[in-house]
């Protein structure tokens, strides 16, 4: 195996957003043998803790889901793929009938119109997703209005519900009215929207690609929707206990939980004790 892609939250990190010591060793160890270690989360690159972002053998991000793949030692993007922001503008339009707060990432930053900023408590699943939101989104009066003043595209829309029902038929009928774009979530309550070229599967493929590495020589871990590309474009996907059933689904394999060391344990069957593994 020559790489290995990991999600964050859910994944690599605890539901304390820790990086444990078990994990960590595992990681340096697979580093140590040449295997390229590759964060790949739904965040932009400077919201990745920074437990992760300054590990040494990082050289690589697979970032928004896979809208940018960042070569870190150059600091520049080898791979984006975006929204253009007048279909951005539609998706907004749209969003602005249901009783969801929504923002967009740009520009490697989350923005925010205000009155959904300051309502964002009632909507946060918990504390970790609204400190993500209050620590790495900017307000602004109105964001429709703010992303046509300044005309760039759009590295993400996400949206947060209270209602689970209408979550469920909202994906669907996002998925029906924007075909051109990829419907999935990361952390309950949420949607996102990437554009069909922004998910971390293709991110992935283009990565390896880049870096010549075969697909088959690839391991990723996650958890939810949004890596099920991933985890299917693999060599080897493995979901974690703690895994949505469509992302089990996906997977290859299956470890122990996030709060379990389940990358730990995986790569213990998987690199250093291959003889074990069936």
């Amino acid at each position: 195996m020559k790489l290995i892609a990991l999600d964050l939250d859910g994944t690599l990190l605890t539901t304390e957003k820790e990086l444990t010591a078990e994990n960590r060793a595992a990681l340096e160890r697979a580093a140590e043998a040449g295997i390229e270690i590759v964060p790949a989360t739904g965040r932009f690159f400077g919201a990745i803790p920074e437990n992760v972002r300054s590990l040494p053998y990082i050289h690589y991000a697979i970032t928004i889901n896979g809208a940018q793949v960042r070569d870190i030692r150059a600091a520049r993007p080898l791979l984006r793929a975006e929204i253009p922001w007048r279909r951005a503008l539609e998706v907004m339009a749209f969003l602005d009938r249901l009783p969801v707060i929504y923002d967009c990432y740009m520009d490697d930053w989350g923005w925010m119109s205000r009155d959904h900023y300051d309502r964002a408590a009632d909507f946060a699943p918990h504390r970790h997703s609204l400190e993500m939101l209050r620590n790495f989104r900017t307000p602004v009066p109105e964001l429709k209005a703010h992303l046509a003043q300044v005309g760039h595209d759009v590295q993400k829309i996400q949206m947060f519900f209270l209602d689970m029902d209408l979550r469920a038929k909202a994906m669907v009928e996002l998925a029906a009215r924007f075909p051109d774009l990829a419907v999935s979530s990361s952390i309950p309550r949420n949607v996102e929207l990437n554009s069909l070229d922004a998910q971390k599967g293709p991110a992935l493929r283009g990565l390896a690609a880049h870096l010549g590495i075969p697909l088959g020589e690839t391991i990723a871990f996650g958890d939810d929707l949004n890596d099920i590309s991933m985890l299917q474009s693999a060599g080897i996907g493995v979901a974690m206990a703690n895994a949505s059933p469509e992302a089990l689904a996906a997977a290859d394999e299956r470890t122990a939980s996030c709060d379990e060391n389940g990358v730990a344990r995986a790569l213990e069957r998987l690199l250093f004790a291959p003889e074990t593994h069936r």
